[in-house]
């Protein structure tokens, strides 16, 4: 499932190409992905500028000059492609859905499980949505602190690691960046959350923007789909893990003579370091 990096890299490509740009056309090839498509979503698209481009946690948003919104989700294997004109342009059995814009892009949306999905709403309802509502802070803002988040870890009995894949604590922070930011902070991924202490969870609050903000520098990472927008290329985060997918070797922090131990906690497998995480 793509997280905060990998979202966050896919709407800076799309940025470039539909900013202020007039959607001229738009072609959905099949009624739904993991649910239909919004009503009238041609008619309602179509004509219409791309005014700003923004994301909350996992969604993106793409504010339309008819003061609506489409929200989108990538699922597990969404993806978009850019092409330059519809010359050589040619469209795969996934491909559900081509945005023509006034410059002659197409942005292709591809998505071979169809995890994904899009829906339309007005623009000022957007908090309201069903999606959105519930939605914590994101961890890239100034509200992200460490008084925001001990005042949820104080009344909170699960495994830090759990709560942080929360998503109506913290926004767009998935399994991946969980991990790497716990070890980054020296933290259990196994400890309760009102067992941490304040200084800790302040060493915490810094260290998930800073490994969000380096794999958002790197292109995200890449596990099977996510892929740059505009030339296909993949993200290499992956190749910067200190503990992700890194079982059984040396743990990579200065001084630390652990190896990396994998676990699984609400089904979901989690890396650390058991020697040098407490």
């Amino acid at each position: 499932m793509p997280e905060l990096p990998e979202v966050e890299t896919v709407k800076r490509c799309l940025e470039k190409v539909m900013l202020n740009q007039r959607i001229i056309s738009i072609q959905l090839r099949r009624p739904d992905l993991r649910q239909p498509f919004p009503s009238r979503m041609t008619d309602r698209v179509t004509g219409h500028r791309v005014i700003s481009l923004r994301r909350l946690g996992k969604y993106m948003l793409l504010d339309l000059s008819s003061r609506e919104t489409l929200i989108i989700h990538l699922g597990m294997s969404g993806a978009f492609l850019l092409h330059a004109s519809a010359s050589g342009l040619e469209l795969g059995r996934h491909d559900h859905v081509i945005f023509v814009l006034e410059n002659e892009v197409r942005a292709v949306y591809s998505d071979p499980r169809r995890f994904g999905l899009m829906d339309l709403v007005s623009t000022d309802a957007v908090g309201q949505h069903a999606l959105i509502a519930r939605l914590g802070i994101e961890p890239l803002s100034q509200a992200f602190n460490a008084p925001y988040l001990a005042k949820k870890f104080n009344s909170c009995r699960m495994p830090v690691k759990s709560a942080l894949l929360n998503q109506s604590i913290i926004a767009g922070l998935g399994n991946i960046y969980a991990c790497e930011s716990l070890w980054l902070a020296k933290i259990s991924p196994r400890r309760r959350c009102d067992r941490i202490a304040f200084h800790r969870i302040k060493g915490l609050t810094k260290a998930i923007p800073l490994v969000l903000e380096k794999a958002i520098k790197a292109g995200g990472s890449t596990l099977r789909d996510h892929h740059h927008p505009d030339d296909g290329r993949i993200g290499y985060f992956q190749h910067q893990f200190n503990v992700y997918s890194q079982e059984t070797r040396d743990c990579r922090r200065d001084g630390c003579e652990g190896q990396i131990r994998r676990i699984v906690q609400a089904g979901r497998s989690t890396f650390y370091c058991p020697k040098c995480q407490t």
